[in-house]
């Protein structure tokens, strides 16, 4: 008589099952705590040289990822920080083998903040660093090519796969409508239909190959739900005086195109933002807290079947950067972490970023408050996510060898450096005929302010002094008012033209000698008599010197078109309804307004 064969391996451990199978194996096989320690993703740091660090994180509680992974059964991290790309891969599959060693060995999904241009906040972005530096996602807006915003993503995907980051959060498709906003970099610009086309083309190539997720895809975190652009007076919701967006056109269902085009194109991941709408039909509570937002929206109305993060600290107290910071809980400030935390569930939220109180979940599960099918539906969605990205099979580990040959690579890099060029929009042109600003032949005495000398070396001779200049180049960024607090001063908010002194200075400028002036848009700057008088303005959002050069001297094209128009006054922006584009009648330059030449053949 046969003896019975011994038994396989369990089904979700099978990588040729399919996904809800798996599902269906593993999430009954979970203890009530290890189902509540995946509903939670919060801040890692790396530890020197790849190691798995052993102080505590710069997270609510303190705790370092062994204790994270061990301790608290937490499975995804947002990564801080960066290092080289081997170093990164030595530590994320050090993190991965951590995981691998316990019960049910579950695997760790990486996530990242965009980390590819120039941006530098800890809270929103990360300087490209060793991975290829490409333009703001404005920049994207401003060529409004969509094989260009595939390519870069799909250059994105790859250069993260590398190293073990599984999730994009990003992109961030806000209609930049509120001038003012302190975010404006990161998204497409103020035109629904624009945002909505290249966002797609965003997700298409984070994806990468075939019709959905899959082991060689960057599943994308789409943000901030239902529109983070409308800002009562620009400021910015992760902080207190931000907290409300307003909608005084009427226009609430307008900011939901881009996200009903990333539905389409198969997000699986939407991020609510901390803001609360005010004078809307919806509860005024944070969109992580609104039932009707996030169920009765997003689930209900518009058909997103995937997973919702809450933005990170919506739920607890803590630190930033040494500095105390309440939670993100507007609206609901009065109820305690727990009762938030019970609200959020029962508005739609699967997972919260930035929290660690997986002990909560637990309390209010063993009280009867909730019940355990609720988290079993999200850890089911979190799950299957792991599965279609190959997590629990070929993709828990990567290889240094390849990070380190394919992070910055130099073909990524030199298609960074052409869509940094390509995004450059000319504004005004004092050059007679389709010619670049500055002369092509010869080598012209140049005045630098805000460029680099070693950079001009190529082009022309540099004096100290304006007097004995033909031309000066003067780069600036778009003004702000500085904020208290270290974290706060990381947001550029405020006015957005530059006060009178600044300004005396750089008309001195404007008129003693022709001047190019380079202004860096992170939002749409007030600047109507630097237009009216400098030789030439040229915007860039995320450029370096190099590029610069290369379109004011003709040996490179600008392509790029303003994604917002440039309001002509302060007192316009103020009057101005937060929910609604291109609201100015006289803009200093309209939506689209971009002057072209071309580049001589000999080039």
């Amino acid at each position: 008589m046969p003896q019975p064969l011994p038994p396989g391996p369990p089904v979700y451990q099978q990588a040729r099952r399919p996904v809800a199978e798996r599902v269906a194996d593993l999430l009954p096989r979970m203890t009530l705590e290890e189902k509540a320690g995946q509903l939670f993703h919060t801040m890692v740091m790396m530890g020197e040289k790849g190691q798995l660090a052993d102080g505590p994180q710069r997270a609510p509680g303190g705790a370092t990822a062994r204790q994270m992974v061990l301790d608290h059964h937490m499975r995804h991290f947002n990564l801080l920080g960066a290092a080289s790309a081997r170093e990164m891969a030595e530590w994320h599959n050090r993190l991965q083998e951590l995981a691998a060693g316990t019960r049910l060995g579950i695997p760790v999904t990486l996530s990242t903040d965009p980390r590819h241009a120039f941006t530098d906040n800890p809270g929103t972005a990360m300087h490209a660093g060793p991975f290829s530096q490409w333009p703001e996602t404005l920049g994207l807006a401003a060529v409004r090519d969509t094989d260009l915003v595939r390519d870069f993503a799909d250059t994105v995907r790859r250069e993260y796969l590398s190293v073990g980051l599984r999730v994009a959060l990003h992109p961030q498709v806000d209609l930049a409508t509120e001038p003012r906003w302190s975010r404006i970099s990161g998204t497409f610009g103020e035109d629904a239909e624009l945002t909505g086309r290249l966002a797609a083309a965003y997700i298409e190539g984070l994806r990468g190959p075939g019709d959905g997720l899959g082991p060689d895809s960057v599943a994308a975190m789409v943000k901030h739900f239902p529109g983070g652009g409308p800002q009562q007076d620009g400021e910015d919701p992760h902080f207190p005086y931000g907290r409300e967006q307003v909608y005084p056109a009427g226009l609430f269902d307008h900011h939901l195109k881009p996200f009903a085009a990333c539905i389409a194109a198969g997000a699986t991941q939407v991020m609510p933002y901390y803001g609360m709408p005010v004078g809307t039909p919806y509860e005024e509570v944070a969109f992580g807290f609104n039932h009707g937002i996030l169920t009765g929206l997003l689930r209900e109305r518009m058909g997103f079947g995937g997973i919702i993060v809450a933005d990170w600290g919506v739920l607890t107290d803590g630190d930033v950067m040494g500095e105390p910071q309440a939670a993100r809980a507007w609206g609901v400030e009065h109820l305690t972490p727990r009762q938030r935390l019970l609200k959020a569930l029962h508005a739609g939220v699967d997972q919260f970023g930035g929290e660690t109180c997986a002990d909560l979940v637990v309390e209010l599960v063993q009280s009867g408050e909730l019940a355990e099918s609720r988290i079993d539906a999200s850890v089911a969605l979190l799950l299957a996510e792991k599965f279609r990205l190959g997590l629990f099979d070929d993709r828990r580990y990567v290889d240094p060898d390849a990070a380190e040959a394919t992070v910055g690579r130099a073909d990524f890099r030199a298609a960074g450096a052409r869509a940094q060029r390509r995004s450059l929009t000319l504004l005004t042109n004092g050059t007679a005929g389709a010619a670049a600003p500055l002369p092509l032949t010869g080598r012209p005495r140049l005045y630098l302010d805000g460029i680099a000398a070693e950079a001009v070396v190529d082009y022309a001779d540099v004096v100290t002094v304006p007097e004995a200049a033909d031309f000066a180049v003067l780069r600036l960024d778009t003004p702000y008012e500085p904020r208290p607090g270290v974290f706060e001063s990381f947001f550029r908010a405020g006015r957005l033209d530059f006060a009178q002194p600044r300004l005396d200075e750089i008309l001195h400028l404007l008129d003693a000698v022709p001047t190019v002036v380079v202004i860096r848009l992170e939002r749409p700057a007030v600047i109507p008599e630097i237009s009216e008088r400098a030789h030439a303005l040229l915007a860039d959002y995320g450029a370096d010197d190099r590029a610069v050069l290369d379109v004011l001297f003709g040996r490179s094209a600008p392509e790029g078109r303003l994604p917002f128009q440039l309001p002509r006054s302060m007192a316009e922006v103020a009057v101005g309804h937060p929910d609604q584009p291109q609201q100015s009648t006289d803009p200093v330059h309209a939506f689209g307004h971009g002057l072209h030449y071309a580049v001589p053949s000999s080039r």
